[in-house]
């Protein structure tokens, strides 16, 4: 589903990514490594966030690298943030409805000369949305500002928001951080069921290797803004430059 050839970005004189190479089918795969490792500088480039210096992106064989963040959107591909970036002022149900693009209402003379498209489409919003906060198990908050949400609650409502495009792709940003066994169990059984019932791929950042393991079928390795190894977790575990680089002696 991605290909990245010969990824490159720099930031002054710094290279987060240098030369990385990778690709990954459908399904559910890991990324991990250490903090710095260029992980999420990664997720920036393939989500349209920041532009490589060098290198290209296909998805799906349609190349984005270098394409602005409205048009990954459009593609179908999303991400959340490892920090959750809820609107705070709006509350759980209107941060899901705002979501779809292209929305009738949004431009300034249809709500005058098609009003009923306008209320068609909202309602459409509304009840999809309905739906959606179901699944996550949050229709009981729905009219609560997402501000006062809990750290957990506001990594399902940016779960949620995804699910309120046509995405294909979804990339999560360290899911599991500040979110208590309860509500990752939650959250493990929403992302597992959406990737069987609906085909979503996704791509995960995690320093949890408890979620990593129930979670994905391939697993990438960074280490200093390169690739260090793929394969499975078992695969990976094995993997004496892994072991020296990230996990050092937790699974000797």
């Amino acid at each position: 589903m991605i290909e990245v050839q010969g990824l490159t970005v720099r930031f002054g004189g710094v290279t987060p990514l240098d030369d990385v190479s990778l690709r990954f089918p459908e399904g559910t795969c890991g990324l991990i490594g250490p903090n710095g490792a260029g992980k999420t500088t990664l997720f920036n480039l393939v989500t349209g966030f920041l532009k490589p210096d060098s290198g290209r992106i296909l998805f799906r064989d349609d190349r984005i690298d270098g394409i602005a963040a409205h048009q990954t959107f459009r593609k179908g591909i999303l991400r959340t943030f490892q920090i959750p970036r809820e609107l705070k002022g709006m509350t759980v149900l209107e941060n899901l409805m705002l979501v779809p693009a292209g929305q009738a209402g949004e431009t300034v003379w249809n709500p005058w000369f098609f009003p009923s498209r306008v209320a068609r489409e909202e309602e459409a919003n509304f009840v999809k949305a309905l739906e959606v906060l179901e699944f996550v198990e949050l229709a009981h908050l729905r009219d609560e500002y997402a501000a006062s949400l809990s750290g957990g609650q506001k990594k399902l409502l940016e779960l949620a928001r995804t699910l309120m495009s046509d995405s294909r792709l979804i990339l999560l940003d360290e899911p599991g951080a500040g979110v208590n066994r309860v509500l990752m169990k939650k959250l493990v059984a929403d992302i597992e069921r959406l990737r069987r019932e609906i085909g979503i791929t996704f791509f995960v950042i995690e320093h949890d290797m408890d979620l990593i393991a129930q979670l994905c079928d391939t697993v990438i390795v960074m280490s200093e803004g390169k690739t260090l190894a793929q394969g499975t977790l078992d695969e990976i575990k094995r993997d004496d430059r892994v072991l020296q680089a990230y996990l050092g002696g937790q699974y000797r």
